[in-house]
């Protein structure tokens, strides 16, 4: 009789019974495996979340905790220093850049190595990546110490950027590479279509992005004001603030659009348009 190991997660043991049935029928033994349940009702609230925007679910939670806790967390906690997530945002770079190089081997058939180089840069670098980190929230996932919470850790752009590396990196522990690719292509597939146009020169969001964390240690942000006509022909009205002040609205046909107009206007206000 064959053994097969279920993962399952506590709580949802109802239909067991009747899935034992099925398996005996079939010659199948079964052995379930259900998390174990020595996190927190708010360390579960925040990787649950998390796994919902990644449209992942963890079977091992360690990696993901691992994942999205800062050193300061680590430390202020006396963890084990293989307890935060510089090791996971090691593995998650190698595994993002293969991704990557990937997606521009497919969209780019007969560009030679040198352009394929040049191009990944421009996609996977500290600004880009946490523009996705922010995208999806991901700073509110965080498990930070006292400290970087009272600088405003959960916004800062290299923490987040090497914090979406780890999340990858834990997303190919627990699940392999094409589980990592998926998401991978979901996060970032817009910049290589970007790239594709050349429009990745244009990306205002990085360049005023860049601006407001050098003059004023702050990121921008983006809310929309107004949606108008139609579900299939709506325009987007994005209106950008920096440090509390308006300072440009944009428009466009989906959110991403009116975004990119908002951050060219913003360039334009203080002198930095090319």
């Amino acid at each position: 009789m064959t053994t097969l190991g279920v993962f399952c997660h506590p709580g949802l043991r109802s239909g067991i019974q009747e899935l034992k049935e099925l398996a005996k029928g079939h010659q199948i033994k079964m052995k379930l495996i259900f998390r174990p349940k020595k996190y927190t009702k708010s360390d579960r609230k925040k990787i649950h979340g998390l796994e919902k925007k990644l449209g992942y679910v963890f079977w091992d939670l360690e990696h993901i905790k691992i994942a999205l806790s800062h050193k300061s967390y680590s430390n202020e906690m006396n963890l084990d220093q293989t307890q935060h997530n510089e090791r996971l945002e090691y593995l998650g770079d190698a595994v993002l850049d293969l991704g990557i190089s990937d997606l521009l081997m497919k969209h780019y058939p007969n560009h030679r190595e040198g352009h394929l180089s040049k191009i990944r840069a421009a996609i996977v670098n500290e600004t880009s990546l946490s523009e996705i980190a922010r995208s999806i929230g991901l700073g509110d996932h965080l498990f930070l110490g006292r400290g970087e919470e009272q600088c405003d850790g959960r916004n800062k752009t290299s923490l987040l950027a090497d914090a979406l590396e780890a999340v990858l990196g834990a997303v190919y522990l627990d699940a392999g590479f094409d589980t990592s690719f998926r998401i991978i292509k979901t996060l970032f597939g817009e910049l290589v279509v970007l790239s594709k146009t050349e429009d990745i020169n244009k990306d205002y969001k990085t360049k005023f992005q860049e601006y407001s964390q050098n003059q004023h240690r702050q990121a921008p942000r983006y809310k929309i004001v107004d949606e108008d006509g139609p579900d299939h022909d709506k325009v987007f009205t994005i209106e950008l603030t920096l440090a509390g002040q308006v300072i440009s609205h944009g428009q466009g046909k989906s959110k991403k659009q009116a975004e990119q107009d908002a951050a060219e206007q913003a360039l334009i206000k203080v002198g930095l348009h090319e």
